[in-house]
Formats: structure tokens, sequence, C-alpha cells
């Protein structure tokens, strides 16, 4: 297959440098990463394709990753499965149709979840099938602008958390990690009726970007207390910060272990010279949580989930209410977290 001057090639995106190189792009990200791609693959056992375009000295110009799954729900193309956005790294649609055109062809299952602006979402062989907003934060100021920027609600909120004796733990290790999944466990559980991703998940994404010291974890404790009641868990990637995973405990809202959680990862990133922290994407159906980063961020934009057009099978159909079925009776109240956690290990691969 020939594009333009050079040509397009397949590579392993766990591996390949030149992928690499696109993912550290100003178009690229840590969902399309190298480290991000071999914990998702490690996790779940998959296997990543991927298309690099290049230029006629053999330099790479775009790029998309994909992974194909074949299971009881049938088999589809996902571009990446359980990332916040995976934007195809490529600026026009010939480009896109080059490395796309066999992964789209009829009767092909095909999905990626990416910006509102970039070039998929003009394509008429996808629809869209669910979007989310998406914040951040520049770090373009110095930190007390910053908190003058936050505004007045936000600072009141950080001021109320600093009274209650909230503080923040900073980890870059396993412990930390693992702690922030247990909460996360029972929050998903108890507010969501959902299970999370499995612990080896988090203990992968770990061990891959630990060459990279790239993962954080900033738990918030109330005094006297050595189990948290918020965290997030942020990843560390082209000099942005990334809040991947965020858990907080309802009891303890009142005493605003976000805020302090919130103001923390700012100014951490702002010390280490980064230039933004990205709050990652809420649903539509979370306006209380848009609210919430919104205190936080100086821009946002709308991330799209496409997928090919066309209606699921059957047994597409009947295996999703099944495991819409069990997840519910996995994370009732009489279940222990012990349980509904590792039910997360077996079942959390079929929802991609």
């Amino acid at each position: 297959m020939t594009l333009a001057a050079g040509e397009v090639v397949r590579v392993d995106p766990r591996r390949d440098d030149r992928w690499r190189e696109l993912a550290l792009s100003a178009s690229g990200g840590p969902f399309v990463s190298p480290p991000w791609i071999r914990a998702l693959c490690a996790t779940y056992g998959f296997t990543p394709m991927a298309k690099l375009a290049l230029d006629a000295a053999g330099n790479p110009v775009a790029g998309l990753a994909w992974i194909p799954v074949s299971d009881a729900r049938g088999h589809r193309v996902c571009s990446l499965p359980f990332s916040d956005w995976a934007d195809p790294i490529m600026a026009d649609a010939a480009t896109w149709h080059a490395l796309t055109d066999d992964l789209l062809a009829p009767g092909n299952r095909f999905s990626v979840r990416c910006s509102k602006d970039s070039v998929p979402f003009e394509d008429t062989r996808l629809e869209v099938v669910d979007e989310s907003v998406r914040h951040g934060c520049r770090l373009d100021v110095p930190v007390q602008d910053l908190y003058e920027r936050i505004g007045a609600a936000a600072r009141r909120s950080i001021t109320r958390s600093e009274r209650r004796g909230v503080r923040i733990e900073i980890d870059t290790g396993l412990h930390g990690v693992r702690q922030f999944h247990q909460m996360q466990v029972a929050l998903r559980k108890v507010k969501f009726r959902m299970l999370a991703q499995p612990v080896q998940f988090f203990e992968r994404i770990w061990e891959a970007f630990t060459p990279e010291q790239a993962v954080i974890s900033m738990l918030a404790y109330l005094p006297g207390g050595t189990e948290p009641v918020a965290g997030v868990v942020f990843l560390r990637w082209n000099d942005v910060l990334y809040a991947k995973f965020m858990a907080s405990l309802p009891g303890f809202l009142d005493d605003r272990p976000n805020d302090a959680l919130y103001w923390a990862g700012i100014r951490w990133a702002a010390q280490q010279g980064l230039r933004m922290v990205d709050w990652g994407i809420s649903g539509l159906d979370q306006p209380g949580l848009q609210r919430f980063k919104r205190k936080y961020s100086t821009h946002e934009s709308r991330v799209v989930t496409l997928r090919s057009r066309g209606e699921p099978s059957p047994a597409e159909i009947e295996v999703g209410s099944t495991l819409n079925a069990i997840t519910l009776l996995l994370t009732e109240d009489s279940v222990p977290d012990e349980v509904t956690a590792r039910a997360g290990g077996v079942l959390y691969h079929y929802f991609c």
C-alpha cells in the first residue's frame, strides 16, 4: 500500500521506536503510548496491531493502533480498549482512509474513542454512540496566579479541607496504586453497581511506566486515618500530568478531600515544570462531576466514541445483557469487596 511518496507498514506499538516517536508528538498521548499498550495487553491477553504511514525518508508521519478482540460477544476491533481517548495520529482524511479501509470493510465491527475535532469524526462510516467532556488546566502562570485563577468557590473548599486536617500523601510505588484500587472497588460497587478493573491492570500500568517514573498516586487521609478517603492515580507523559483514575468515598465529601487532591495535583505538576494537568473525561450524564472539574480547569473539549454503523448481532446483545445481570449480582451489598474485586479480574475484558 502506498501513501504519497512514502508507504504504510505494520508494527508492534509496544516496541517500535517509530510508534513511540508518534506517541510523544503533540498529537500523541499516554493512551497510545507503548507502556499503556503493554499494560493493556499483559493484563487481558490482547495482541496489539498498528499501522504507520512513513514519508519518503522513512520517518513516521501518521499512525493508528488497535486491538482485535474475539470472545463470546463476537469479533470486533477496538482502538484502544479501556482508554479515555486514543486519537489516531494523523492530520487528513486521505491518510485515515489509507490506514482504515480494511478495518472498516462492510461487516466489520470497529470502534474508536477520540476527540470530536479529530479526523475520524468526519467519517460517515462511523456513528457517535457516546460523548464525554474532557477538562484540563494549563500551567502557564506561577502557582499563586493559578490559585487566584481557580476561583473563589474552589479556594473556599481548599481552605475547608485544610481546616479539617485533610492530608495528601504522594506515592510513586506499588503500595499507593494498590491502596487506591481497594477504594475504587468499594466506590464503584456501592455508588455505581459496577465492577472495577482488576488490580493486575493497575500493577502492570505501574510496571510499564516505571522506567518513565510516571505513575503518581495521590491519596487523601483524614486526621489520624490510616485508610484513604479519596485518591487520584496520575500518569505523567510528555510534560502533561493525566488524571486517569479517581475515586472518593461518599461519607467524607464534606471534608473536601477531592479539592485538596486537585490542588495538590496542580501544585505538584507546576513544581515539576509540567505544562498542563489533564483531568480526564466525564460523561454527559455527570453534570456534577463536570462542574467540579470546571473549577480547576482552563479549557474543555469533547470526546466521542465512534462505532461502525450496523446493528449488533443477537449474540452480542444476549451476552451483553447477561454480563449486566451478573454485574448487578456481584455488586450487591451482601457480596464481599474481595469477591467483587476478583469478579472484575474475570469479567472486565468483556466490556471493551
